[in-house]
């Protein structure tokens, strides 16, 4: 599966940004938006509470990628739904990568996580998405405008709000994007 293309677009700005602080690729999965900025040279943390995505990535390094590439990536197994727990306090990081993931209580979180200067990509579905297929439960989907609400006091450098197909399925769905820039001071 290829990485978004969002990566591809703002790539200069993010490996900027991670000079300073590694990415996170949040929620990762298998790893296909972290393992594209890897392959640019960018440092990746890639988190997941699924023990068996990370295997997969790391697999996947030890196969095909080169000794700098596996230095640069970090597989970080973590739970971001423990009620109560704030598990990005002690981290920074240059650019955080959210994709198809909505957990309400981390916002916060990732925000005050990236550095100044720092980028925030996200992608997820929202609500529309429940006339068009899964997921439907409003928990996992972002109400209309809520997502460039979130980041109203940061740089916002790309938003889209609406229905696109799927460029591996052809499927339609709904989504909303944001590229938005950590203000600097």
């Amino acid at each position: 599966m290829e990485a978004s293309t969002l990566l591809s677009h703002y790539l200069q700005k993010i490996a900027l940004a991670c000079d300073r602080a590694p990415a996170l690729d949040l929620a990762c999965g298998t790893g296909r938006n972290g393992l594209f900025l890897l392959a640019s040279g960018i440092p990746v943390v890639f988190a997941d509470r699924d023990g068996h995505s990370l295997e997969h990535i790391k697999q996947h390094l030890a196969a095909q990628a080169c000794e700098r590439q596996r230095e640069l990536a970090r597989p970080w197994q973590v739970d971001l739904e423990i009620p109560d727990t704030r598990p990005l306090d002690a981290e920074t990081f240059g650019a955080i990568l959210v994709f198809r993931y909505l957990h309400r209580p981390l916002l916060a979180g990732i925000k005050e996580a990236v550095i100044p200067g720092g980028l925030v990509i996200y992608e997820t579905f929202t609500v529309e998405q429940a006339k068009i297929g899964r997921p439907r439960n409003p928990d996992f989907l972002l109400r209309l405008g809520e997502l460039r609400e979130c980041f109203r006091e940061w740089d916002i450098l790309h938003y889209f709000e609406g229905i696109e197909h799927d460029p591996v399925s052809g499927q339609p769905r709904a989504i909303a994007q944001v590229v938005a820039e950590k203000p600097v001071a």
